[in-house]
Order: structure tokens, then C-alpha cells, then sequence
């Protein structure tokens, strides 16, 4: 799990990248089709999936002028066995508060220290991207205009996720596998979707 800026570079035959593209195209195509200026989309799937160059390619084309919010959950699960409590924390500091029309604060966990940092403000009339593994549940659902799950190959999600943060996660790989697989089993995201996104 990273707990920084994605690291990965598009190449012109790079699959990941193309298969992210047709992605975006069929996020915004939804985006298009709804009466709101300040949309929420959740982007959900298990680590390595592609979840976070997805995000990012989205905001970059995003149909809309104007600022686009960003939420990675890496900087907000308190630690490694915080998949299920980061996924409330932002439930109840951003969704709910973007919901009301209310400005939401969550405070970012610093993974050196394992502490609380520093606070950021999610403008409430601003679209919302949340992007972590655990955001699509039935309660995050009613909150959200467009839910996106992302999945791909073990083999290539853990090549990816080792590549980017190598020995930091490899010790922690599967303590943090199995809570994403219990909220497979709980939550049912793929079933839940707008939209199910195939990484290679």
C-alpha cells in the first residue's frame, strides 16, 4: 500500500495504461449522464489493481471544468490493520458531510510515525473522488453517484504493489490481502458497481 504519489509511468505500449484509458472513457460517459455538479465517485478494488492511476487519469479528464477532489484511503487507514475503520473514517468526514453540503475534514495518517498528521477540507461543492480498497459498501453506496471496481490478476497486482513499495509491504501483503477478502465476502463491491473495470 502506498502511502505516496503513484510512481508508475505510462509507455506508449504500456497495457495497464491503455486498459485505464478505456476505463475513464466509460466513467465519463456516466458522469455526462448525471444531473450533478458536484458528483462523488468511488474507486474500489484490491491492491495493486490499478485503482490510483485510474483516479488520477480520471481527474485529468474530468468532463467538467474546475478543481476535482482527489481522496486516496492510503493516507487515511490507520495503519495495517485499519482497511475497515479508514473506510468508516471517511464515510463519516467526507461522504456524509459532501452529502449535507457540509465542508468535511479528515486528518491523514502518517504510516512513519503511525499517527495523526495534518488535516485537510473537502469543499462540498466540488466533485469528490474517493479511491481505496474497502470505499464500496452499502453505506458509502447511498452516498455516491458512480461506483467503480476495479480487478485484476493476483499474480499482477502483487507484482505491481511489491514493485511500488517494495520491502515496506511485501511483510504485510497478505495480513492486508485478507482483510481486503473480507470485504469481498461482506460488502459484494463487484456485484454493487456502476461499473466493473478488467486491469491486465
Amino acid at each position: 500500500m502506498s502511502s505516496a504519489p503513484s510512481r508508475s509511468r505510462s509507455t506508449p505500449d504500456d497495457p495497464l495504461a491503455a486498459a485505464s484509458q478505456t476505463a475513464v472513457a466509460r466513467i465519463v460517459r456516466e458522469l455526462r449522464g448525471l444531473d450533478a455538479l458536484n458528483p462523488v465517485v468511488l474507486i474500489d478494488g484490491q491492491s495493486g489493481a490499478g485503482k490510483t492511476r485510474l483516479a488520477a487519469a480520471l481527474v485529468r479528464q474530468w468532463p467538467s471544468s474546475g478543481r476535482v477532489q482527489l481522496v486516496a484511503l492510503d493516507s487515511i487507514y490507520p495503519g495495517w490493520d485499519g482497511l475497515e475503520y479508514g473506510v468508516e473514517i471517511a464515510r463519516q468526514d467526507i461522504l456524509v458531510p459532501h452529502a449535507r453540503g457540509l465542508m468535511g475534514v479528515w486528518r491523514r495518517h502518517d504510516w512513519e510515525t503511525d499517527a495523526p498528521a495534518e488535516a485537510h477540507a473537502v469543499d462540498p461543492s466540488l466533485p469528490l473522488i474517493v479511491e481505496g480498497s474497502g470505499i464500496i459498501t452499502a453505506q458509502t453506496l447511498r452516498l455516491s453517484d458512480i461506483a467503480v471496481w476495479v480487478e485484476a490478476p493476483e499474480e499482477a497486482r502483487k507484482r505491481r504493489a511489491l514493485l511500488r513499495d517494495g520491502d515496506t509491504y511485501r511483510p504485510h501483503w497478505d495480513r492486508w490481502a485478507a482483510q481486503e477478502r473480507g470485504h469481498i465476502r461482506a460488502d459484494e463491491p463487484a456485484q454493487h458497481a456502476t461499473i466493473v473495470v478488467a486491469m491486465p
